[in-house]
Parts: structure tokens; C-alpha cells; sequence
């Protein structure tokens, strides 16, 4: 081959190089960097988990007075991060006390107002528990002592406190609570008082109270496979007239910065609840899905 043909020859070598490589470059998938939001998981393979979960409930505030509220600085920067906010979260009516008792026992018992006291023998998922040799502790801030029947005592509401309303749990495991205790139950309530909890203070008042109870019980979490929800007993004052509220969850079975838009109520996430600790749905909760598409 002459000087000139060897020529032509690794130039058309070198093209059909270059064609090769821009051919791989173009098929190559972009990444994609701070990317905060992640849909959705569809995969059957993950589901609710979890060793111990504890409930934080709060009060008579819309969604979007705490969700992206300039109030709840430690909820939107510190603590949504590190979990999954439900953006479709509702309660189940109003006012209060339905809602605790739906989330307690999948029911409200046909209870439509705040009356105290009131009284059932139907199962709930204390009475669950403790029938599969489980344990169960409710805590509420502000009552005077343990296993106090009282309605009302300066902040405490017993509206506010399901557990009392049933026969079926026993007194022992109506506590007060003073922080995050050194023994923990299968399944922990607290109920902050009426002003920690916004019922009667503003949402600051409520998210500087979360920013020093919330810690432990996370820390505790990471190290015992336990998960945290919080959520809020009903919206208030309901502008969308769609009882939405906020809700997230935190543990090390989440899968944090999942934007989740499920569908879901106070029963869906009793049901949950329900599936994770081993226990059986009770009534209404039954009918109400999973919590899917948030779990590692």
C-alpha cells in the first residue's frame, strides 16, 4: 500500500472511531444530581416494616398551615428531610375525639361530638396487643397522674387520651408523660397538652416542643428498628373542606424524600400499624389500604 493509501486508509480508521464513541456518549443516561423529591416506589417487594412504632398526635391545624409554613421550622427543615410527608393525608371528621378513636380503634364508636366521659368494650389495638402478649403505653403531658379518669385537669383533655375510653386496657398503661422513657412499649401515644399539641397555641409552640421530644425517640428508632409517625387529629379551620392534615413518617424502614401523594386517612394508617406490630384490623381500618410506596 502507497504512502497515500495507508493515508486514507487511518483516516478512515479515525472517523469511524470518533462515530463509535459519540454513538456510546449519546446512549449513556444523564446524571441527575440534588434531586429532592423521588417518586413514589411501585415495586411489590417492599411493605410496611418495623420492630416498634410510636404515635405523636396533634391539634386542629390544615395542612398547610404546618406543611411549608414559615412557623414550623424544625417540622419543614429538620424533620420532613429525614422522612415522608403524606401530601394526601385526611382525618376522618370532626371534631376531635372521632378521631382519636378512629386511629385507636378503627372506629368513632358513634361518638360526633367531644363528650366526656364515655365508655366501650370493643376492641382496639391496645386490647390487640396485649392479647398477642404485646405491650401498649399511652402518654399524655399534663395529667396529674397516672391512670387518671378525669376529664379535664389545666391542660390535659381526656378527649384527647383514647385509651381511658376503653375497658380493656388497663390502668397501667395510662401514663404521664414527662419525655421519652427508658422502657419502651410495642406501641407508644403521646399526646402532648393542649397548648404543645396547638390546640390552644400556635403552630410555633407546637414545632418548638417537637424540636426537643421528637430527637430521642428518632435517635431511639435508628438504633431499634422502630418507626415514628406523626400526624394531626383534624384540620382546622378546614379551609378546603377536605379534613386535610399533615402526616410523616420517620425510622430507617423509610424511604426518605419520597413524594408521596397516596390517598389515605386516620384508618389507613391504623391499618398499618396494624401489619407491622402483628396484630389483626379491628373494624372500619379493615377496608382502609396500606401505606405503600414510602418503605426501603
Amino acid at each position: 500500500m502507497n504512502l497515500h493509501s495507508r493515508m486514507l486508509a487511518a483516516l478512515n480508521a479515525s472517523a469511524m472511531l470518533f462515530s463509535t464513541a459519540c454513538s456510546g456518549a449519546a446512549s449513556a443516561p444523564p446524571t441527575l444530581q440534588h434531586v429532592a423529591v423521588r417518586p413514589a416506589r411501585t415495586t411489590a417487594t417492599s411493605g410496611p416494616s418495623g420492630s416498634q412504632v410510636t404515635v405523636v398526635i396533634m391539634e386542629n391545624k390544615d395542612y398547610n398551615l404546618v406543611a411549608g409554613s414559615s412557623h414550623a421550622p424544625y417540622f419543614n427543615k429538620t424533620l420532613v428531610p429525614q422522612g415522608v410527608l403524606l401530601r394526601n393525608s385526611h382525618a376522618i371528621g370532626h371534631p376531635s375525639e372521632p378521631n382519636y378513636l378512629a386511629l385507636f380503634s378503627g372506629s368513632t364508636q358513634g361518638i360526633h361530638g367531644d363528650p366526656c366521659p364515655v365508655s366501650f368494650k370493643s376492641a382496639d389495638i391496645a386490647s390487640e396487643l396485649i392479647a398477642a402478649g404485646k405491650t401498649f403505653a399511652g402518654y399524655s403531658e399534663s395529667m396529674p397522674r397516672d391512670g387518671y379518669k378525669g376529664c379535664y385537669h389545666g391542660l390535659y383533655d381526656r378527649n384527647h387520651n383514647p385509651w381511658v375510653e376503653f375497658k380493656n386496657v388497663p390502668d397501667s398503661d395510662n401514663l404521664v408523660y414527662n419525655g421519652w422513657p427508658s422502657t419502651v412499649a410495642t406501641f407508644v401515644w403521646i399526646t402532648p397538652n393542649l397548648c404543645h399539641d396547638t390546640h390552644d397555641c400556635a403552630v410555633h409552640a407546637g414545632d418548638t416542643w417537637l424540636s426537643k421530644n421528637l430527637p430521642p425517640i428518632i435517635a431511639w428508632d435508628k438504633a431499634n428498628d422502630g418507626l415514628l409517625i406523626l400526624t394531626w387529629d383534624e384540620a382546622d379551620p378546614d379551609n378546603s373542606g377536605k379534613n386535610h392534615i399533615p402526616t410523616v413518617l420517620v425510622g430507617p424502614m423509610i424511604e426518605a424524600g419520597i413524594n408521596d401523594t397516596q390517598n389515605v386517612d386516620h384508618y389507613a394508617v391504623l391499618h398499618t400499624i396494624e401489619d407491622i406490630l402483628g396484630v389483626a384490623c379491628i373494624a372500619k381500618e379493615c377496608n382502609a389500604p396500606l401505606l405503600t410506596g414510602i418503605w426501603k
